[in-house]
C-alpha cells in the first residue's frame, strides 16, 4: 500500500526539529503549578515517510525524577481528522487524540478522553491545543472539561526551536 501524503500531513512538517521546552510558573488562577518555572524539557520532532509525526520530549519533573513522553501524530483521509496518541513515564494512561485545525490554520485542537483531573476514579473529556506562533515558536495548552461545563485550564508549555 502507498500512502502519498495530503496539505494535512505537510501542516505537521512545521512540528519537525530540535525544540526547548518550558512551562512557565502560572499565578492566573489555572491548574498549573504556582511554584517556580520548571526546568526547560528537550523535544525531537520527526517524520515518518511523511505521513506521521514522531515526538519524544524528556527533561526533569517537578519531583526531581526525570521524565520521558512520546507523541504520534497523523491524517486520517477518511475520517477527515487529525490523529494520534501521547504516552508519558509518569502515567499508566494511552491517549488517543481525534481533532482538527481552525479555519486559520495556526490552531489544531485534539480532542481525548482520561482519567478524571477531579476525580480519577472518573472519566475526562480533554483538549491538547497546539497553536503555531511562528515557525520557531508554538504553545501546547491542555484543558479538561468540568463538572460544570466550562473548561478548565491544566498547563500550557511554550516550544522554542533550537537553532
Amino acid at each position: 500500500m502507498k500512502v502519498e501524503p495530503q496539505k494535512e500531513h505537510r501542516w505537521l512538517e512545521q512540528l519537525v526539529g530540535e525544540w526547548t521546552v518550558s512551562m512557565p510558573a502560572c499565578d492566573d488562577g489555572s491548574t498549573a503549578s504556582s511554584e517556580a518555572p520548571s526546568k526547560p524539557w528537550s523535544e525531537t520532532t520527526r517524520m515518518l515517510h511523511g505521513v506521521w509525526l514522531i515526538s519524544e520530549g524528556s527533561g526533569e519533573m517537578p519531583d526531581g525524577g526525570s521524565g520521558t513522553n512520546q507523541l504520534t501524530l497523523g491524517y486520517d483521509p477518511a475520517k477527515q481528522r487529525y490523529v494520534g496518541t501521547w504516552v508519558g513515564s509518569m502515567m499508566t494512561h494511552l491517549w488517543v487524540y481525534e481533532g482538527a485545525l481552525d479555519p486559520t490554520g495556526k490552531v489544531l485542537t485534539l480532542d481525548t478522553v482520561g482519567p478524571g483531573f477531579e476525580d480519577p476514579a472518573k472519566s475526562t473529556r480533554y483538549q491538547d491545543v497546539i497553536t503555531i506562533e511562528d515557525d520557531n515558536n508554538r504553545t501546547l495548552s491542555s484543558r479538561f472539561l468540568a463538572e460544570d461545563g466550562t473548561w478548565k485550564p491544566v498547563m500550557t508549555m511554550h516550544y522554542r526551536r533550537k537553532m
